[in-house]
């Protein structure tokens, strides 16, 4: 009997692919392997001269460190100290607020009634666009009528309009206020699929023991979304560092650069006069490597430690028994 010829169906695999790579090709691969290559260049101005390398590499890179005139330091770390400080400041109660409401959902003694209609009231700013967000926001603290404005005057809290968005500490309060408001939801729909995959048995050997909620968190959960929990920082720092939408529509940066992030920095140089698109593109580099250092770090500080330790004694014992010759 003649076998029949099995048919190759790799190929259809490749033909699919075809139009993610190249979509990928140009309008990721390419925008990144220019912009690294114009770091190192002198392509600046509405119209650009003729693209050439510098004779010192790395004097764009020097320009954003260089102390300003004044003495003052240079832009690019304002905005890069603005945009740690926004993150640092939204991201620590954003997270805390959600694993306290993850551990209020998925705990068995407190049957919330209606959890479907909280979790949707929580995850429902993240799915409101920045842009809708932004107006929302600078209607409810305009000047000098606004709802807040109003609702202060009604409580007799203060005799004039106060311009919110036109002082450093109330804008950039209302910024991280905005950017853990839009986000806590996502992270808590996260940490709940995190703890409803713990195994319930060891929460049920733990309450034999008499555990208590607070020893069960501490002890159980915290541990067990350690995986999860290192996702949730990797994505908020990388999102937390090029943070651009809301404090570009909010306040364009302002004031006096209370909120201008190393994002909205980059836009700056890039897009407005004089167009130092060779600057804007170092700075842009620079990130990358301040995000992946980052990125590393948190991967190694919240390595398992005794996985790592038992890999360790794992390689040792592999080298002395390749040396004993077995």
């Amino acid at each position: 009997m003649k076998r029949k010829k099995l048919v190759n169906y790799s190929k259809f695999g490749y033909l699919f692919a075809i139009p993610f790579i190249l979509a990928f090709t140009v309008f990721t691969l390419y925008p990144v392997c220019y912009t690294l290559l114009i770091g190192f260049t002198n392509h600046e101005g509405a119209i650009p001269p003729k693209l050439k390398f510098l004779k010192d590499p790395l004097e764009n890179f020097k320009y954003l460190f260089k102390k300003r005139r004044s003495g003052q330091m240079s832009y690019f770390l304002l905005a890069l100290i603005t945009t740690a400080r926004i993150w640092v400041i939204n991201f620590i109660p954003q997270l805390s607020l959600a694993l306290l409401l993850s551990a209020w959902f998925t705990d068995n003694r407190v049957k919330v009634k209606g959890q479907g209609f909280y979790k949707v009231v929580f995850y429902l700013p993240n799915i409101i666009t920045a842009a809708t967000i932004a107006i929302l926001f600078r209607a409810l603290f305009s000047y000098p009528i606004g709802p807040v404005n109003d609702i202060l005057k009604t409580l007799h809290l203060v005799k004039e309009p106060f311009f919110f968005l036109n002082k450093k500490t109330p804008t950039r309060a209302i910024v991280e206020f905005v950017q853990c408001w839009q986000w806590y939801g996502s992270t808590m729909i996260t940490l709940i699929a995190a703890v409803i995959g713990i195994n319930p048995e060891i929460f049920e050997a733990a309450e034999i023991d008499g555990a208590s909620r607070t020893q069960k968190f501490w002890k159980i959960t915290i541990p067990s979304v350690r995986p999860i929990m290192l996702f949730t920082l990797v994505t908020s720092l990388i999102g937390g560092l090029s943070m651009f939408d809301i404090p570009m529509l909010l306040a364009q940066g302002g004031p006096d650069n209370a909120t201008q992030t190393v994002a909205i920095f980059i836009y700056n140089e890039s897009f407005r006069q004089p167009y130092k698109y060779n600057r804007s593109a170092a700075a842009s580099i620079v990130l990358c490597i301040i995000i992946i250092g980052c990125s590393a770090a948190l991967f190694y500080i919240m390595r398992d430690k005794d996985a790592a330790k038992l890999a360790k004694l794992k390689k040792q014992e592999m080298k002395r028994l390749k040396g004993r010759g077995v």
